[in-house]
């Protein structure tokens, strides 16, 4: 008996996180819906939706969205950028320290 109770609770609670699991919808779903079910009630209802202001909003949320996807974009990024960007000025600098000192010399290497 006890094992009957313990494997009807386990199952029970297995179900349970699985059905929870499955039946979450994320924030854009639930905007998404929304948005659709208040235009369509608008229609229905006979009141009239401003769709070029309702798609300059919509444009401007997905402006947004893309921004701040490029600030994670960026900020995962940008110590190799500003380390490649270093390199270079430290590269560019030698080669100006380089062709300083050889300037007065027969030696031309690759300075102008």
């Amino acid at each position: 008996m006890r094992y009957l109770i313990t494997l009807v609770t386990l199952l029970g609670t297995l179900f349970a996180f699985l059905m929870w699991g499955f039946n979450t919808a994320n924030a854009g779903e639930q905007y998404n819906k929304a948005v659709i079910g208040h235009v369509v009630q608008s229609k229905v209802n006979g009141t009239n939706v401003d769709v070029n202001k309702l798609f300059e909003q919509e444009m401007e949320r997905v402006a947004h969205q893309f921004t701040l996807e490029m600030i994670v974009v960026m900020q995962t990024y940008l110590p190799a950028i500003l380390d490649g960007v270093a390199a270079d000025l430290r590269l560019k600098a030698d080669k100006e320290y380089k062709c300083s000192l050889l300037k007065d010399t027969s030696i031309k290497d690759d300075c102008k």
